[in-house]
Order: structure tokens, then sequence, then C-alpha cells
């Protein structure tokens, strides 16, 4: 940061012991690191407390797309519930109306029921035409 080497920092070291002396070096240099390890403290708390604040505003960020998604999926599933909706009426509708107006039915459409008692009644036919047969073969 200050790019101070080796010798710049023996210079000062020597400057501070010709101008200091050697009895208040010492306390000078506790001094000094008490205050270099305060401000390195208060560095140190600013930098976590802005990291902080950039996370805050990342999870605010995040929570404001997810809402945006789940208010678009829950627009989507309206319009899908609104449309399902509309085709089950007009389903209704279409079921309802032929039973109004539906056109005559054919034999086999309108009388289910009646072929198999056509089927019954050619069966006790055969089944009679087959003794008169037998008795009219010698």
């Amino acid at each position: 940061m200050f790019d101070i080497g080796f010798g710049e920092l023996l210079l000062i070291a020597v400057v501070a012991l010709v101008v200091l002396g050697p009895e208040r070096l010492p306390k000078a240099a506790r001094f000094a690191g008490l205050w270099v390890r305060r401000a390195r403290n208060q560095w140190d708390s600013v930098k976590q407390e802005l990291e902080r604040e950039l996370q805050a505003e990342e999870l605010q960020r995040n929570l404001r797309s997810v809402r945006q998604s789940v208010q678009q999926t829950e627009r989507e599933l309206q319009d899908g519930a609104t449309q399902l909706q509309g085709e089950v009426d007009a389903l209704r509708r279409e079921v309802d109306a032929p039973a109004t107006t539906a056109p005559p039915a054919t034999d086999a459409e309108a009388a289910p029921e009646a072929l198999p008692a056509a089927a019954a009644d050619a069966v006790q036919e055969q089944a009679a035409a087959v003794p008169e047969q037998r008795e009219r073969t010698p």
C-alpha cells in the first residue's frame, strides 16, 4: 500500500531512536501499535458492515424475484382455471343441447334392448323350424 521496504523501515527506526531516545521509544512503539490495531479493527468492522448490507440487498433482490415469479405463476394458473372452466361450461352446454334437439335415431340406436330380443326371437323361430324339418324327412 505504502510501498515501504526494509531499508526504509530501518531508517525510520533509527530516526525515531534519535528523536525519542531509548527511554521513550518502547512507549511510542506500543502507542503506535495500539493505534494501528484500532485502525485495523475499525476497517474490519466497516468491511463486515458493508458485506452484511450487500448480503441483505442480495436477499431482498432474490425475494423480489421469487415474489414476481410466484405472482406470474398465480396469474397463469388463474388464466388456465378460467379457460378450463369455460371449456367445461361449453361441454355441459353441448351435452344438454343434443338431448333436446337430437335427430331421430335409427332402429339400432333407438332400442339397444330390442336387439337382444330380436335375436332371441330369431333363435326361437329357428328352433321351431328344426323339428318341423325332422318330421318331414323320412
